[in-house]
């Protein structure tokens, strides 16, 4: 090479002019905006936190989207970053565990869920270095069944949004029917006494000196006790069941047609839509459901006014943390899942964008993960993983630069300190969100469907049983809420997530079924497959 030549910049590494990192990175944030948003919605709810609260999750994590990203793709140390094009989010794989630990909600809840995160932040910062040994646990016929059961289990709150509510809102006890009803028990409660009273006094003649004479005393004693009031009388069973009224804002007909205008234009966008414009259909959708939920007068910028312009993002707002043992080694749990997923991303992105990169980088990307989680739990917000859909637009572009996620995340931590957008998001009415939610929740089940049609059924037939029964164990807490009211509460976090029974289910039946085959191919596999995720 003449000394002249300046030396060769990777792809990856490229520079590009302010203006266009900026437009480049702009687009990175909307195509994640919507999901990225849609987890503390879903758990700030979950936990029945006020609005004001709901929007610092928000912006707390959109924040922390931002400092994530910026580790990841800047690099921090050697220990920290993979230096690839990534964009780091909030991992719905840990929505079903945190929504099962909100419990009846409250900051008590917020707290265990905080420290659930910090500790597994913690712990998935040491386990990063041998997470390339536990591929071969995690083929595409366990990734795949765990992916599917991600989206399954979260359609359930995508349907809630568009009708309302949790399926549990759709009615509410009738109290007058109520009043009713326990009056007519008593009024019959006192027949049966005076009826018992009638037949013992027609009786009373043919009993014994001794026996009358007792009951004579007994009745004396009744009277000076209850003198001058009246019986009560006891009523220990209704007449029927406790009265049930149709609540109306529940599946109201002009909430749904909205969630299903919302859906028509996220279907009609990624129809006809081209390039970024498809990639952000959800986004747009959801901007479209608001405008017409604003011309019903069923959405208002009340608390968009009394927001804030500008707000630090403080650490341990909900007070300090609380370690609970079995609710750290649970989200634990959703960190090594979430590092597999992130290693197969990892090498996929590698492999697009032509930058090999060796197993000390792997690690370090990996590591980001539980610091990004770390950071993420002590910012009152969830845990981080590279998102897929941002893997796609890096393909879809053929801008390979690292330096446009570094805009992005640097855009991202602005919005986090904007408390005026987190009330914007916040003030989206739910059936808006549920024509959304049904897209983007029901295009995680799908891609895991995509990574199972893949799989080999015909050689390896037993990948039928693992994907059968994996699913089944993953839809028990989804149809029998209350199976785990017989055993100890402390496990019930656990076995209350859907998402991580059918994970040990898929590992531990593909132990048995296939060994431990599976390697970093598969993953990477399974990782391309899942760009639209």
């Amino acid at each position: 090479m003449a000394s002249g030549t300046p030396p060769t910049v990777h792809p990856v590494d490229e520079k590009l002019p302010a203006g266009r990192l900026a437009t480049l990175g702009l687009q990175h944030v909307l195509v994640m905006y919507a999901g990225a948003v849609a987890v503390p919605l879903i758990v700030g709810r979950a936990l029945k936190l006020s609005p004001e609260q709901v929007a610092m999750l928000i912006s707390a994590d959109l924040f922390c989207c931002g400092i994530a990203t910026l580790i990841q793709s800047l690099g921090a140390t050697r220990w920290f970053g993979v230096k690839l094009p990534v964009m780091m989010g909030v991992t719905f794989a840990a929505v079903g565990p945190m929504v099962a630990m909100a419990g009846p909600g409250g900051t008590e809840a917020a707290r265990a869920i905080f420290g659930a995160i910090i500790g597994a932040g913690l712990l998935a910062i040491f386990i990063a270095p041998v997470m390339g040994r536990l591929l071969r646990f995690f083929p595409p016929v366990v990734t795949g069944t765990i992916i599917a059961v991600i989206g399954i289990s979260l359609m359930r709150v995508g349907i809630g949004w568009a009708m309302g509510g949790p399926a549990h809102l759709a009615q509410f006890t009738d109290v007058p029917r109520l009043v009713v009803m326990v009056d007519q028990a008593k009024a019959e409660a006192l027949a049966g006494n005076a009826a018992v009273a009638a037949l013992s006094a027609g009786s009373a003649p043919a009993a014994g000196v001794a026996t009358q004479a007792a009951a004579a005393a007994t009745a004396s004693a009744n009277a000076g006790t209850n003198a001058g009031a009246a019986p009560v009388p006891v009523v220990t069973r209704l007449p029927g069941p406790v009265p049930q009224k149709d609540n109306p804002a529940y599946g109201a007909l002009d909430n749904m047609a909205v969630a299903a205008f919302v859906l028509g234009v996220i279907l009609l966008i990624s129809k006809y839509g081209r390039g970024f414009v498809a990639n952000i259909s959800v986004l747009l959708g959801i901007v479209a459901g608001c405008v017409v939920a604003v011309a019903m007068g069923k959405m208002g910028f009340d608390k968009v006014a009394k927001a804030h312009w500008f707000d630090v993002v403080t650490p341990f707002a909900f007070g300090p943390p609380v370690f609970d043992p079995v609710l750290i080694a649970t989200m634990t749990l959703v960190m090594v899942v979430v590092m597999i997923e992130s290693t197969g991303m990892f090498l996929a992105l590698s492999d697009l964008t032509g930058k090999p990169i060796d197993q000390r980088e792997l690690t370090a990307g990996l590591r980001t993960d539980g610091l990004g989680t770390l950071i993420g739990g002590m910012f009152n917000t969830f845990p981080y993983t590279s998102f897929s859909q941002n893997v796609g637009l890096v393909g879809v572009t053929g801008v390979r630069s690292r330096y446009v996620c570094v805009a992005a995340g640097l855009i991202m931590i602005v919005l986090g300190l904007l408390p005026k957008m987190a009330a914007l998001v916040e003030s989206v009415p739910t059936f808006v969100l549920g024509g959304a939610g049904l897209v983007m929740f029901g295009m995680v089940a799908a891609t895991g469907i995509r990574i199972l049609a893949a799989v080999d059924y015909k050689t390896h037939r037993h990948n039928l049983y693992i994907v059968a029964i994996s699913i089944g164990f993953g839809m028990l807490p989804l149809v029998a809420p209350r199976w785990t009211q017989q055993m100890h509460h402390g496990l019930h976090p656990l076995l209350e997530s859907g998402i991580l029974l059918a994970a040990l289910s898929a590992v531990l039946l593909n132990l048995y079924f296939n060994g431990a085959k599976g390697g970093a191919a598969d993953a990477v596999e399974a990782a391309k497959l899942a760009e639209a995720h």
